[in-house]
């Protein structure tokens, strides 16, 4: 089993989502966790709302720091907004695969209840989207650059 961070700057959105659906999605191919380079320290609610709208469990989600991974066994990063794509990352990371999957953050979306439960949700598609595709790659039998290209270039579409 493989072991995916996934990395957002306050790990209360975007990261959270990604972590929900690849654990759901995955079955026993990878593990996923999320954390972020200055974490909220608090859940988004419209994210858990988002999450129990499409039958995931909300359990046992944290905003935490990426400093909690140090040591943990990472195999692949992926970064889901712009900001953590660009911040110089901890030391630990270096060392492992790293692709980028940027979107926009549902958490600045304005408007009514309904329209912001539609960024969030438009957000969750993208990724259930892009973990489909990763999902379908033979990442087991793929060496680390290829895995890294095909990420990547999941992160485009």
């Amino acid at each position: 089993m493989l072991n995916i961070l996934i990395l957002c700057t306050g790990n209360s959105c975007r990261s959270i989502l990604g972590e929900a659906l690849i654990n759901h999605l995955a079955g026993d191919r990878f593990h996923a966790f999320s954390a972020g380079s200055h974490p909220t320290g608090k859940v988004n609610a419209n994210a858990l709302a988002t999450l129990v709208r499409n039958g995931i469990s909300t359990d046992g989600f944290t905003s935490q720091s990426w400093d909690e991974f140090d040591g943990k066994g990472i195999d692949i990063a992926i970064t889901v907004c712009d900001q953590a794509a660009g911040e110089v990352c901890p030391a630990y990371l270096n060392t492992i695969i790293r692709a980028h999957w940027g979107l926009p953050d549902p958490a600045h979306a304005i408007g009514t209840d309904e329209e912001i439960a539609q960024a969030f949700q438009a957000t969750y598609d993208a990724l259930s989207i892009r973990i489909h595709k990763m999902l379908a790659l033979p990442i087991e039998d793929m060496n680390s650059a290829d895995i890294t290209k095909a990420l990547n270039e999941i992160g485009k579409s």
